[in-house]
């Protein structure tokens, strides 16, 4: 194959659906960024310490990234690094909404902004996973094939890509199974089992993209997810110095810096900032590459 007509395309569904993701993530990831004190007013269920609400709020805003960005790719081979990462995370919150349904903001004794952003949460999660799925399969079905790989990844890189896809995979899959017993044991502050799974759901989401990085070889490819993959970490590094400092109630700090599984944390997602960020650079650049600006869509 060597016309650009005969590369698949990304459906229109399918773009349609990442758009309206992304200005979900968008809006979700406000009031957890913003306000990770009130979340029992301005968010589906009451995350503490405020800390976590700031992680899932930094892990929303990379996403709005991912989405967005795959929204506008029309070669399927450069939007599907989006695809089942974002399907993975809202299946999954989506049963994490489940077990945990007493935790969320039902009833008349919450506010009417407050029971409006839990059922439109609800809606939301219960509603994309499906959606995403059907379109998923229809985008199968078109037809045409990838574009070679133009830009691959070094060894090196992609061996550290694959060890972090294992950490973030088995580090998810842990807290989703067992939230409470693994965050004593790894995580550097205090988690409850539905915060718990909430960030387990999110590793497992973020470790799928970094092992589809891995699969797919080529930076030019999966340049959103690099993008997306170093601002997940640059985030999160903000949120970690951000509440540095922070207390419970009882005076105990959050974050115990004598202990070394916050500077663990710490080093892990400088990591991340590294080899997102090589990766991204290295898309852009080869962008720029004789014969390569033609075989790229339009934007």
């Amino acid at each position: 194959m060597t016309g650009r007509d005969e590369f698949r395309q990304t459906t229109v569904g399918m773009r349609r659906l990442l758009l309206i993701a992304s200005i979900l993530v968008l809006l979700v990831g406000i009031s957890l960024l913003f306000l990770p004190r009130r979340t029992d007013i301005y968010f589906a269920w009451t995350v503490n310490p405020p800390i976590t609400a700031a992680f899932l709020g930094s892990a929303y805003w990379s996403s709005f990234l991912l989405e967005i960005l795959g929204s506008r790719r029309k070669l399927w081979a450069r939007a599907r690094i989006a695809v089942p990462a974002v399907l993975l995370f809202t299946a999954l919150t989506l049963v994490a909404t489940l077990i945990h349904l007493d935790k969320f903001h039902f009833g008349a004794q919450f506010e009417f902004i407050t029971q409006t952003g839990t059922w439109v949460w609800l809606f939301i999660y219960a509603s994309v996973p499906i959606a995403m799925t059907i379109l998923l399969i229809r985008q199968q079905r078109v037809p045409g094939g990838d574009p070679p790989r133009r830009l691959s990844i070094s060894r090196g890189m992609r061996m550290i890509l694959f060890l972090q896809a294992l950490l973030l995979l088995g580090l998810g899959i842990a807290l989703f199974i067992a939230p409470v017993q693994t965050g004593e044991l790894i995580w550097p502050w205090k988690l409850s089992a539905l915060t718990g799974r909430a960030i387990g759901a999110w590793l497992i989401g973020i470790g799928t993209a970094a092992a589809h990085m891995t699969y797919e070889n080529d930076w030019w490819r999966v340049e959103i997810g690099a993008l997306a993959y170093w601002v997940f970490g640059a985030l999160e590094l903000v949120t970690l110095a951000r509440f540095a400092t922070d207390r419970y109630p009882d005076g105990q700090p959050v974050l115990d810096w004598n202990d070394p599984r916050p500077w663990i944390y710490m080093l892990f997602l400088f990591s991340v900032v590294a080899v997102g960020l090589k990766g991204w650079i290295a898309a852009r650049k080869g962008s720029h590459i004789t014969g390569l600006a033609e075989a790229s869509e339009p934007e």
